[in-house]
């Protein structure tokens, strides 16, 4: 399905982003993983595998994918810094040819609030609003996603390259996202650009959709999680990675070439 092709996912170290760059490989297409090693403060709420996951770099993840006969290649990167998209283009086209599928998984998440609640409902905890929680979260999640998307589309235009895909991830809603409110802020921007890649890019081949999962647990579902999703009147699933990959991969494929400027919301 993405065979011959050259993708970046970024956030590739562990859960959906691990799971996505597996995916893509067994489809033979050629992965950059790229990731930012995290070390996150002890969190009664926050499981040590979560922390532990978000801690570690790439290598586990190339070792599966070059065991089983893929190609992938990893490289540690801030996207917070303005210069990280250029750099990884390029060893990404060194490595492997032109990027052709771009999926922009990487966030950099944390759970900040207007309110005044020390811990959120799963028993995380909570940070004020900030100019520093809006810059990790807005950094990574926005600018971060938008540059990737901007080196895409510049080297993608200059080649007069006809194909190509655009993946995002997003969470929130309308009403936004309480208790991770600079999250839910940052992903909304990010779509916002997504989509309108996809209306800018139509003409040169390129499809841009984001991809809403479901709770997913990537290491950080408690019983406290899985006791409010019973309860949910909205939440059906809680998802693994690797079913959210295949719909990242599905996006990436030919098949996929009808679907763009969508928010696909999986349940």
């Amino acid at each position: 399905m993405t065979s011959g092709h050259t993708a970046i996912v970024t956030g590739a170290n562990h859960g959906i982003g691990a799971a996505t760059a597996e995916a893509l490989a067994r489809r033979g297409c050629a992965v950059l993983c790229t990731y930012l090693r995290v070390a996150d403060p002890e969190d009664p709420g926050i499981p040590r595998t979560f922390r532990d996951n978000r801690a570690a770099d790439a290598a586990a993840v190339i070792a599966r994918i070059e065991g089983n006969g893929g190609t992938a290649s990893a490289v540690e990167a801030d996207l917070s810094d303005p210069a990280t998209p250029v750099r990884l283009f390029d060893i990404a086209e060194d490595r492997f040819g032109p990027v052709d599928v771009l999926v922009n998984n990487a966030t950099g998440w944390l759970a900040d609030t207007f309110g005044a609640a020390a811990t959120d409902r799963a028993g995380r905890t909570l940070q004020p609003v900030t100019a520093a929680t809006w810059t990790q979260q807005f950094t990574v999640d926005a600018m971060g996603a938008a540059l990737m998307i901007a080196e895409f589309a510049r080297r993608h235009i200059a080649r007069q390259a006809t194909w190509g895909r655009i993946i995002g991830l997003t969470s929130g809603g309308q009403l936004g996202f309480p208790e991770e409110v600079s999250y839910g802020a940052a992903k909304a921007a990010q779509g916002n650009y997504t989509m309108s890649a996809a209306l800018e890019l139509a003409r040169y081949g390129v499809t841009a959709n984001m991809v809403y999962p479901p709770v997913t647990d990537t290491g950080w579902v408690t019983d406290a999680v899985r006791e409010q999703l019973a309860n949910s009147p909205t939440l059906v699933h809680i998802a693994t990675p690797q079913q959210v990959a295949d719909v990242i991969a599905y996006l990436a494929s030919d098949e996929a070439a009808l679907i763009t400027a969508n928010v696909i919301t999986l349940r």
